[in-house]
């Protein structure tokens, strides 16, 4: 071949990259047709108006994972259009994009779990698990179909890749003209892919678009994730621990004042002896799948799936407008116990959980309980015994202490029952008062229960909701045994789960109530009892107990006890899509980018369909600044390791 220019090149090196971007264009629209429930786009004028949005985070992901590509592409050498090395170029394409579209394959089904794009903290929840080969084929058979799809689409990029080819250059017969085109096309291609990796629109770029401008331009919050691909995502996020110091706008006064950290209860005097303490920390068991938690809602047809939860609930006190700030298994430790949420990062896996904090460990402690957490797992899965012992729990059981893998169920760990019937024999031994906590199982994809119960539980409208009847009777089977337990009339039983699963009503289906917790206490021949229908979350549990328990000493917490006279607005906090948060009151909720609200909507609103942003009221502008002063006050606590004994 005689060539002069490398015009030829350059149009194969933008042809190649525009099949990434229909590729991309590809597994947005699969990521809606997957996931279109959570994300609530509502037709197809709406999604090209989004996919068109999502170019400008496209444009970074595509540059960054084709870097190396286009760098050796746009060489200024005639060596570029030999054979060898146009087929060691095709491998480094095809590979480095395999890796990158296969994120957003992952996201097609991990985003119903997460309802969050894939980001570098994902490998969080297995990164302790010793056994990922089982679960690694139980994902792959479970979605074949995805894998089906995935290769699919990398045959046909590699089809159409092999559609334009360079081909070499034999002769060249103008060295100054194929020089100085090389330059010019080499630099200006330079320019354009590094003003796309600023996320440039070709009107602006003063800075690199990070997550939090997906929700520039959507008009309602959970399309953020619709606009942003998970290959961006990974990338923004690589390398960061998401603990940033938030800016000092606030003083320690001035956020004390506002927030209220510093608890102190008066002693109750409630109970005779100091009760003891079980907390049934429910896996994966949202308040959509307890009947009792939903009768003061008007739901069309609603039917619950805990029998057993339902008749305690009229001998307790219960919390049916209760919500999560944890959105996996792995932050519910630290959200329940501690009263700590997670955002981006859980933050019993971030760099600051090894530091001592305050929660229902401590406080119990020092009232002179023992304590034990019990987890069915492998010991050391989603990091819980490490966090145990950071808490200061003092004996952990898990799945070695059981000894006994007849009852394992192939996946995760212990079936729900016979731990729990474990767990009753353990604390028959401990001596009182105790404190305990137990994370359970088996209410968790795959949604398998053991065989001997298959046809007893009723299979509902999703997976989730037999194996929700099996943890039930296997709560059912725990108080049966314990009943007659000399320990059982003095225990205070609270139960909560770490967040939901699978949903079957459109009232579950709102974006807010995704995050809908179950919470009810429970203590034999006590005064408990009744429905407090106020906002509730799990940072008000560590208070909560801390009162039950008559801790008399100021501690350190954003929740405040559910059954304190005292005067502390409740309030919920949690990540949200597009690097964002919401924090709800119960008048409005509030979307916060990091430093400032971008929506307001009303506390029916939980779909956030009408932004009210434009008639900001005062009460707004407040619930923005306590969202401000919350951020830059959990920031500066969880960095620094301040606890109550330093408090302003």
């Amino acid at each position: 071949m005689i060539s002069d220019f490398r015009i030829k090149e350059f149009i194969a090196l933008f042809y190649r990259i525009f099949l990434i971007y229909l590729c991309y264009f590809f597994c947005r629209v699969l990521f809606v047709y997957f996931n279109n429930d959570l994300v609530q786009v509502k037709s197809i004028s709406q999604l090209a108006e989004l996919c068109y949005y999502g170019l400008r985070f496209d444009n970074v992901a595509i540059v960054y994972s084709n870097m190396i590509f286009i760098l050796m592409s746009i060489i200024p050498s005639k060596k570029t259009t030999f054979l060898l090395y146009q087929k060691i170029l095709f491998w480094v394409y095809w590979i480095c994009n395999a890796f990158f579209i296969s994120l957003n394959f992952v996201d097609f089904a991990y985003y119903r779990f997460n309802q969050n794009r894939l980001m570098s903290n994902f490998l969080e929840v297995v990164e302790s698990e010793k056994n990922i080969i089982p679960l690694g084929f139980h994902f792959i058979w479970a979605y074949f179909h995805l894998f089906i799809l995935y290769f699919a689409m990398l045959y046909l990029l590699a089809i159409a890749y092999k559609k334009v080819k360079v081909y070499p250059i034999v002769i060249i017969e103008n060295y100054k003209r194929y020089q100085l085109s090389s330059i010019v096309l080499f630099f200006g291609t330079i320019a354009l892919f590094v003003l796309g990796a600023r996320g440039g629109d070709f009107k602006k770029s003063t800075r690199p678009i990070t997550l939090i401008d997906a929700m520039d331009d959507v008009k309602t919050p959970q399309q953020a994730d619709v606009v942003l691909s998970s290959a961006f995502t990974l990338i923004k996020t690589l390398g960061q621990d998401n603990f940033n110091k938030s800016k000092d706008r606030f003083t320690d006064q001035e956020v004390e004042k506002e927030l209220k950290t510093i608890k102190q209860y008066p002693p109750s005097e409630r109970f005779d002896e100091k009760p003891n303490l079980v907390i049934f920390i429910l896996e994966s068991m949202g308040r959509e799948y307890w009947g009792a938690l939903n009768e003061p809602y008007d739901i069309p047809d609603y039917k619950g799936y805990t029998p057993f939860l339902d008749s305690l609930a009229r001998y307790s006190l219960i919390f049916p407008n209760g919500f999560a700030t944890s959105r996996k298994s792995i932050h519910g430790m630290p959200s329940i116990l501690a009263g700590i949420p997670s955002f981006e990062t859980s933050y019993a896996s971030s760099l600051y959980s090894r530091q001592e904090v305050e929660s229902v460990v401590s406080v119990a402690h020092e009232l002179g309980y023992n304590s034990s957490f019990f987890h069915g797992a492998a010991n050391g899965s989603m990091g819980f015994l490490g966090f145990a012992n950071t808490l200061g729990f003092e004996r952990y059981y898990g799945r070695t202490e059981f000894n006994n893998d007849n009852e394992y169920d192939g996946y995760w760990g212990i079936w729900d029952e016979p731990f729990l019937l474990y767990m009753k024999s353990v604390l028959d031994q401990q001596k009182t008062p105790f404190l305990s906590s137990v994370f359970t199982i088996t209410s968790h994809d795959p949604y398998l229960i053991p065989k001997e119960y298959e046809g007893k539980f009723d299979k509902g409208h999703v997976p989730m909701h037999q194996c929700v009847g099996y943890t039930d009777h296997a709560l059912r089977q725990f108080f049966k045994e314990s009943s007659n337990a000399t320990w059982f009339d003095d225990t205070i039983f609270l139960f909560t789960a770490d967040h939901g699963n699978q949903t079957h009503f459109p009232f579950y289906e709102e974006t807010v109530n995704r995050f809908a917790s179950p919470l009810m206490i429970f203590k034999p021949n006590s005064q408990l009892k009744g429905i407090d229908m106020r906002l509730a979350s799990h940072m008000d549990i560590f208070p909560t107990v801390a009162d039950l328990i008559d801790y008399p000493k100021p501690f350190k917490s954003w929740g405040r006890s559910l059954l304190s006279d005292q005067e502390h607005h409740p309030f919920v906090i949690n990540y949200f899509s597009g690097g964002s948060y919401f924090i709800m009151d119960e008048n409005f909720i509030c979307v916060h980018n990091g430093n400032k609200a971008i929506g307001f909507y009303d506390v029916y609103d939980k779909s956030m369909e009408k932004n009210l942003i434009q008639n900001k009221t005062q009460e707004m502008i407040e619930l923005e600044k306590k969202c401000s002063m919350f951020l830059e006050d959990y920031f500066e606590t969880l960095m620094s390791g301040r606890k109550s004994s330093q408090t302003p």
